[in-house]
């Protein structure tokens, strides 16, 4: 099977270092050295001052929920993988979904002017596929209402947007470095943000608000990074950038392939430095989009409807919030059409030429 996105694991050669470490220390948790090494070498990767790692993204997302101590509605979107609303409902707050920009996929800020209530406390924004929202939009609106703007940026590692990291954007952005994403620790996550107080509190509250061996500040939680994990993170960031390259050439390749055929189209791509962290193309009608997902998969090839459902559509979310899809239409739309195809460094020529091939035979 070729999967839509593989798992990046770094030379067992170059983790055994790390590893003998960890052993001879004897320190497998709890903010040890290898944990501590990995967040300042991101800082200085992904161009932050203020970044703390944690056990994995959709942790990351309730602890900034937390931070800001949010009460009532927060605008997101419903074109998301489920943690991004899940995180809303665990933490008592009430989604309202605002349609997303039919080129890059992100957050419409006209719509989330127009669902704009007293009840919002914040909005959450997605950088869909690691495609930047429009921040200064969303920051005019934000700034507007006295609202936090919360990014999840899950998708987002070494993303730039105007040559400046998109981490530096919003009053604070949620990273995922689950397994398959570009970049990854296995399990783990992070969180950043401008402002000290907010981030300092990310770091209590991922050690069940413990800051001393007598003294709990506040009702945290267990949201650490193992040491093992740490050292996963900090061999794959030696070769992050070859991998990203590796990404950017297949990513181009299906562009350059698959770009000038009738009834397909792609992302609105707005980064200045991007990742290539997915390939979704998106057909001119469900049914075509339907077919060559059957197509793929009968070969041995696994694409995803990423992200069909919409989270609107989730029985819970429906059922008690009787969300209305022509609230939504350009998400509805997006969302019946897509399909990601599979993009990782190790995919082959071979492999490829195949899944054009398919691709190409459904279209025509």
């Amino acid at each position: 099977m070729i999967n839509v996105t593989k798992t990046d694991l770094p030379d067992l050669a170059k983790l055994m270092p790390y590893l003998e470490k960890i052993w001879a220390s004897n320190w497998v948790t709890n903010d040890g050295e290898q944990l501590t090494l990995l967040e300042e070498r991101l800082r200085e990767y992904l161009g932050v001052d203020r970044l703390a790692v944690v056990s994995n993204g959709t942790l990351a997302l309730h602890l900034v929920l937390k931070a800001f101590g949010l009460e009532g509605s927060v605008i997101t979107t419903p074109f998301t993988f489920a943690a991004t609303t899940n995180a809303l409902v665990w933490e008592g707050l009430r989604p309202v979904f605002a349609d997303i920009d039919p080129r890059t996929l992100c957050i419409d800020p006209s719509d989330v002017r127009r669902k704009m209530t007293a009840d919002v406390c914040a909005i959450l924004a997605v950088h869909v596929y690691g495609n930047p929202c429009d921040v200064g939009a969303l920051a005019d609106i934000a700034e507007e209402y006295g609202l936090p703007l919360i990014y999840d940026a899950a998708h987002c590692f070494g993303v730039e947007f105007d040559g400046r990291s998109i981490l530096e954007y919003g009053d604070a952005s949620t990273l995922s470095f689950y397994a398959t994403k570009v970049y990854n620790t296995i399990e783990g996550g992070a969180v950043a943000s401008p402002d000290a107080a907010v981030l300092q509190a990310i770091v209590d509250m991922r050690n069940h608000g413990i800051v001393s061996e007598e003294s709990v500040v506040l009702p945290g939680t267990n949201a650490k990074m193992s040491e093992l994990h740490a050292a996963v993170g900090l061999c794959n960031l030696d070769a992050i950038d070859d991998k990203i390259a590796a990404r950017r050439r297949i990513y181009e390749a299906y562009r350059e392939r698959l770009g000038g055929v009738d009834g397909l189209s792609f992302q609105d791509l707005t980064a200045s430095r991007y990742n290539y962290s997915y390939m979704p193309v998106f057909f001119s009608r469900r049914k075509l989009r339907d077919a060559v997902c059957e197509s793929l998969m009968s070969n041995g090839i696994k694409a995803r409807k990423y992200f069909a459902p919409l989270t609107t559509e989730f029985e819970y979310i429906a059922g008690a919030m009787g969300t209305d899809s022509h609230a939504i239409p350009c998400a509805v739309d997006v969302a019946g059409r897509v399909l990601c195809l599979p993009l990782y460094p190790g995919l082959g020529s071979e492999d490829f030429e195949k899944i054009v091939s398919i691709v190409l035979e459904c279209e025509g």
